[in-house]
């Protein structure tokens, strides 16, 4: 019992240390590496490092230099078997206001290991509220608006069943 107890504290310890030493500016300059392969370019003011999480501090989003989109903070949080990254006040330029609501207040999107096929999304904003998963193994996304929401905009756009209004689309 003693010898199983000393591997979970040297598995805890090992994995707590490649949490705190993992080289976290260095990962997210190689995905600003693999974003601009795809013409996507992320412009911050500051970058905070914290023991699981990198934080943007004033950050725009270019595509195809054209700047579609500004966060007031961008965090990137992981703990190996459970990531997410959490934006802050985005605000989408106005040629967009047809595809999708301008101001969101808070975006989380999170990614977990045992279920590794989904990636869940959800958000709030004046529109209400919403939840998705994207379905990495189909192709496909699904976000479901909550029945509260002022999205007259996006109706044209959107579908409807006895849940209410949603957006679905494959990729």
């Amino acid at each position: 019992m003693q010898m199983v107890k000393k591997i979970f504290i040297v598995l805890g310890l090992g994995w707590f240390a490649i949490l705190l030493f993992m080289p976290k500016q260095e990962l997210y300059y190689k995905l600003e590496q693999e974003l601009a392969q795809k013409s996507i370019k992320i412009n911050e003011k500051e970058i905070d490092t914290g023991l699981f999480s990198l934080t943007l501090h004033q950050a725009d989003i270019y595509v195809k230099g054209i700047k579609i989109a500004t966060a007031k903070s961008v965090e990137f949080f992981t703990v190996l078997f459970y990531s997410s990254i959490r934006i802050d006040d985005l605000v989408l330029d106005d040629s967009l206001k047809a595809m999708a609501p301008t101001q969101i207040d808070e975006t989380l999107i999170s990614y977990k290991v045992w279920d590794p096929m989904d990636v869940a999304i959800e958000a709030k904003g004046p529109f209400g509220s919403l939840d998705g998963k994207v379905n990495i193994g189909n192709k496909n996304m699904r976000i479901d608006f909550d029945e509260n929401s002022s999205i007259e905009n996006l109706k044209p756009k959107l579908q409807q069943d006895n849940k209410g209004w949603y957006y679905e689309k494959s990729f």
